[in-house]
């Protein structure tokens, strides 16, 4: 029996599914990448932008037609609002939070599913299965019960969506990469920002315990992980939720910091995302100290206007967010720094946009992921009016866009003519080219089509530059002991 599963949204979504896989897996079931050929469908969802939610719809009405000709079970998790889960309620065969992932089989047992880790003998067809009701061949081969009435799924489903999120954390996830991974170290949002749902989808902040994160990563770095990704809505919240019971943000980095001084192993560690308001110097003084705490900082401002902030209930100002800035500059002035911004936000005036293309050009973003503001149910923003139209939007964006390019080319061209440390990622869209990142996340491709490169640290030298990328020649390859020539 074959599962498939459709992952949308952020990078913790990503980091969820392969826990979900796990599960999935341990039940007996099969990864397909085809969803045709799959008897169990699930979406990771995103209910932070309409978009994704559109998404989640089209596909559940699609596979809920196929049922009237095939045996499958559909379920969603992941980032799901109150308003979007009623209505999954009615569409899917199981919603469930991502908290109540450890009690998945036994919801499959609840629908009478028999899985193949539980067929005797194992390698018996699909035809062989007996059911306990007897069906015509138009009906769908699984005796289901609505989700909403489901003995004690209803409850569950309305719970806290981070309870028991300690549970989920324990399940070891089911890697897709053999050299990049993401270790969750926090869960959920207190800080409300008025455009986001992500409090109503993911709960209050939870930490998980240092103990365990390190475990985890250490676990990693000895199968030869060559980067990690820190995960959590505010990574450098960690710790303030169990005060005098857990260590703090920066003590956490030093910790991994250390072991990456004493194992001797060459790893960069990645975190996404910190909030401005718990971003201190500590923070920043830790990754300046250690080589394999990596020197790449996202820290979103999303508006360059002090009103604008106070709207989105940003809980920081630009005088704030600029000494951040300048002590990374200060103190890893390395570092690249990248950042989220919202356009077009209820009542964005021209001067707000503009003191945010101001901010872009002050502090030479390499990167900016913006997003043209979409309300979304739950949010408070969703019961303002959504006043900026479409196409002032989309200039706005494309005006940003264009001041994120002219630093991402200054930047890039800096780099010509230098050798730079990457990892090799994979096939570059350019045909007969790999594609690596640097340390800061700069994309450098190079030409070769020996994918066995795929996953080791090399050494390139720069020839050309554009925006967001780079070209060079390979000079070397790296190991964890030493360099070898290429």
């Amino acid at each position: 029996m074959k599962y498939h599963i459709v992952q949308l949204g952020c990078q913790m979504n990503i980091s969820d599914s392969e826990r979900v896989k796990q599960v999935i897996e341990g039940m007996g079931f099969v990864l397909t990448e085809k969803e045709e050929e799959a008897h169990l469908l699930g979406v990771i969802a995103c209910s932070v932008r309409q978009k994704g939610i559109d998404k989640v719809y089209s596909m559940v009405n699609k596979w809920n037609k196929w049922k009237n000709r095939k045996s499958l079970i559909t379920f969603v998790s992941g980032c799901v609002l109150p308003t979007d889960r009623e209505q999954f309620l009615k569409l899917f065969d199981m919603v469930f939070p991502m908290s109540d992932l450890p009690d998945f089989p036994d919801m499959i047992h609840q629908y009478g599913i028999v899985t193949p880790a539980g067929l005797q003998p194992l390698d018996k067809g699909i035809e062989d299965l007996r059911f306990e009701k007897a069906i015509d061949e138009k009906e769908a081969t699984f005796s289901l019960m609505p989700a909403e009435i489901i003995p004690g799924n209803q409850e569950k489903s309305i719970l806290r969506p981070d309870k028991g999120i300690e549970n989920f954390w324990d399940i070891s996830p089911k890697y897709e990469s053999s050299f990049e991974a993401f270790i969750p170290i926090q869960n959920g949002c207190n800080k409300f920002c008025t455009f986001c749902a992500v409090p109503y989808t993911r709960g209050r902040e939870v930490s998980r315990p240092a103990v365990e994160i390190l475990k985890e990563l250490k676990q990693l770095i000895n199968k030869g992980f060559k980067s990690i990704t820190l995960l959590g809505q505010n990574v450098n919240s960690y710790g303030l939720d169990k005060k005098g019971e857990e260590i703090s943000f920066s003590e956490l980095l030093g910790k991994i910091g250390k072991y990456g001084e004493e194992s001797g192993k060459d790893f960069w560690v990645y975190f996404t995302s910190p909030h401005p308001r718990d971003m201190g110097d500590d923070v920043i003084e830790v990754i300046s100290k250690y080589k394999c705490l990596a020197k790449q900082i996202h820290i979103p401002v999303q508006s360059g206007d002090n009103g604008m902030l106070i709207r989105m209930n940003r809980k920081h100002s630009i005088e704030k967010y600029r000494e951040i800035i300048q002590s990374i500059k200060q103190l890893i002035p390395e570092a690249t720094i990248f950042t989220d911004i919202i356009v077009g936000f209820t009542g964005e005036t021209e001067k707000e946009f503009e003191n945010t293309r101001k901010v872009m050009e002050e502090f030479k973003y390499n990167m900016a992921y913006i997003a043209q503001y979409s309300p979304r149910p739950g949010a408070a923003s969703s019961r303002w009016s959504d006043d900026i139209p479409k196409h002032v939007k989309k200039e706005r964006y494309h005006e940003l866009t264009e001041e994120l390019m002219k630093h991402s080319l200054e930047y890039n061209k800096n780099l010509i003519g230098k050798t730079v440390k990457v990892l090799i990622r994979g096939k570059d869209r350019k045909e007969g080219y790999l594609s690596a990142l640097t340390e800061g996340k700069i994309i450098v491709r190079f030409s070769s089509n020996d994918e066995s490169l795929i996953g080791r640290f090399a050494e390139v030298k720069i020839s050309s530059a554009v925006p967001f990328s780079t070209e060079g020649e390979l000079i070397k390859l790296k190991t964890f002991a030493s360099s070898v020539e290429a």
